[in-house]
């Protein structure tokens, strides 16, 4: 998907006589969204888009090492050696021969602000060099600008990870702001660059911090000061859309909410930070019991962390294994200002979301079950979470009709207005966060609208359903047959069975569920094997034996199952 944007000017974040005044250019492209107000503390604000920059250039993917950059450094090493006490020796007779500093030469700002345009001139040139000649290195270093909605109560941001595996949402409640104006509600981009965020790191607590989207670039549009609009366009790539979606489709169902108190999320960094896993597995384990303290297991060195604040809540005990736990860094710097946190959990190997409170902020970080995503190969656990069934017409204009009365919904009141049963709603807000039209708030626990494009997305966009995983989900699951199932001394699962065929099937599950081997003799996997995802036969044979029963499921059964 192509993308066009239209600035007027750069984002900026500027010194004034009373402080400091952050001015974001947003998106010309889109409707008109505005807001100006005063931030009542600043230094959280800092903070938290601090971690949310942190969310946006995070890539965790593996790079094998190369063994002959080492060889290399180590003969620079010897050389650079040599060169220091050279340049020592020379740097001390230096200053021996005249302790007089040498005076500023004349001209030296001009030279500066001549160096430092012929700088930031070539710096574009070459972001416009990457984004026509090779745009998956220029989404590795510059990612897509991040989308803003204003609300009537809050203000929020998002981001998407460059690895395509973290989902990151800063929330700031309008009471925030000390002062509001120009205030137009709706969703843009925003103009976003390194630095910038080196300018939010100049914002102080005790100077006043006057936050703007900017309004002046929607006005109308002058022939003397078109030179002033910048346009650019981003090829999207579809596995980049489809990971967004899919996450956000995790975000609206029904999840296990666990509290966590500031001390168990240090406990939990402060480990991973001084401790490296050298075997697998290396997953966060939940252990739930209503009414006794969760405890958070750090695997593989079964480092026990007792919660000892709040007793969980859930109807029934269960352990629940998360991964992507390095990736929960970014979190690190949220600690001094952090008040709790709450994390929602769908299910082993599936999605977790850690929600951050901090005052009046709150920032919302999605994990996918792992770093390494195959968002359009059909080889996840991810794909079992679509219902089973479409929400009717019906459902979807009602809850259409309602979104356009009010933006923000919870999920009883929308069935009420509706008159619609919470699953087949449930659903429907589904399918429309699969869209990118709605984005679930957790914190608030609200459902809101939000387009996250200019256009509506739809499948052919995003990439439809994978034809083997949805012939997976519509085989009979009586004609599904286990045979085996062992794990070895590599903690790997094997299965061996057979679905809707006469010759067996072999797959091997790592810990997250995730299909990373397999033997089948269909056509499908004799031509391919697992490059193009797995087949419908082993599929089907996972789906059997994590107990995922698609075969005659109704939306009943599919919301009963996630909401217990």
């Amino acid at each position: 998907m192509q993308l066009a944007t239209a600035y007027r000017g750069r984002s900026t974040v500027a010194q004034t006589a009373v402080g400091v005044a952050v001015s974001l250019a947003p998106n010309l492209r889109r409707d008109r969204v505005s807001f100006v107000g005063t931030l009542r503390h600043p230094l959280r604000f800092r903070e938290a888009v601090s971690a949310l920059h942190d969310v946006v250039i995070s890539d965790l993917r593996f790079k094998p090492k190369d063994k002959t950059a080492y060889e290399d450094w180590k003969k620079q090493e010897k050389a650079k050696e040599a060169r220091i006490r050279s340049e020592a020796a020379r740097a001390k007779r230096a200053e021996l021969a005249g302790q007089k500093p040498p005076p500023m030469p004349p001209g030296l700002e001009k030279e500066f602000d001549r160096c430092r345009k012929r700088y930031w001139d070539a710096r574009m040139k070459y972001n416009e060099y990457l984004s026509r000649e090779d745009p998956q290195l220029w989404r590795l270093l510059m990612p897509c600008d991040p989308v803003i909605t204003v609300s009537p109560d809050v203000l929020f941001f998002e981001c998407f990870s460059s690895d395509e595996s973290s989902y990151g949402c800063l929330t700031v409640d309008r009471d925030a702001f000390a002062a509001e104006a120009d205030v137009s509600l709706g969703t843009t981009n925003v103009d976003y660059s390194w630095r910038l965020y080196e300018h939010f790191q100049e914002i102080r607590s005790y100077r006043e911090t006057r936050f703007t989207i900017d309004p002046v670039g929607f006005e109308v549009q002058t022939k003397a000061d078109e030179t002033a609009y910048r346009e650019e366009k981003i090829d999207l790539p579809q596995s980049w859309l489809r990971g967004f979606a899919t996450l956000q489709s995790a975000m609206s169902l029904p999840a296990r909410r666990v509290p966590v108190s500031r001390e168990g999320v240090y406990a939990v960094l402060a480990f991973l930070k001084r401790h490296k896993a050298r075997t697998s597995p290396r997953a966060v384990r939940f252990e739930l019991t209503p009414g006794q303290p969760t405890t958070i297991v750090l695997e593989p060195w079964e480092k026990r962390i007792v919660l000892h604040d709040v007793p969980y809540t859930g109807p029934k005990a269960e352990v629940i294994r998360t991964w992507g736990r390095d990736r929960l860094r970014v979190l690190a710097r949220l600690l001094p200002l952090l008040d709790g946190a709450d994390v929602y959990l769908l299910g082993t190997g599936l999605p977790s979301f850690w929600v951050m409170r901090m005052g009046e902020m709150k920032l919302t970080l999605g994990l996918s079950g792992w770093t390494t995503n195959d968002w359009t190969s059909g080889g996840s656990a991810l794909d079992q979470l679509a219902p089973p069934a479409e929400p009717s017409d019906a459902v979807m204009k009602g809850i259409a009709a309602a979104f356009r009365e009010d933006t923000s919904w919870t999920l009883p009141a929308l069935a009420a207005k509706t008159k619609a049963p919470a699953p087949a709603v449930s659903a429907g807000l589904n399918k429309l966060a699969l869209l990118g039209q709605v984005i679930h708030d957790l914190p608030h626990e609200v459902y809101r609208w939000r387009q996250v494009m200019p256009v509506t997305l739809s499948a052919e966009v995003i990439g439809p359903e994978n034809p083997e995983t949805v012939a997976a989900k519509a085989m009979d699951t009586r004609k599904v047959k286990i045979t085996a199932d062992t794990v070895d001394a590599k903690g790997l699962r094997k299965i061996v069975g057979t679905a809707d065929q006469r010759s067996p099937s072999e797959l091997l599950l790592n810990a997250d569920d995730r299909i990373v081997g397999g033997k089948c003799g269909c056509s499908y996997f004799y031509t391919g094997g697992l490059r193009k995802g797995p087949c419908r036969h082993l599929q089907a044979i996972r789906n059997k034996a994590l107990g995922v029963d698609q075969a005659g499921a109704t939306l009943e059964t599919w919301y009963r199952r996630f909401a217990n």
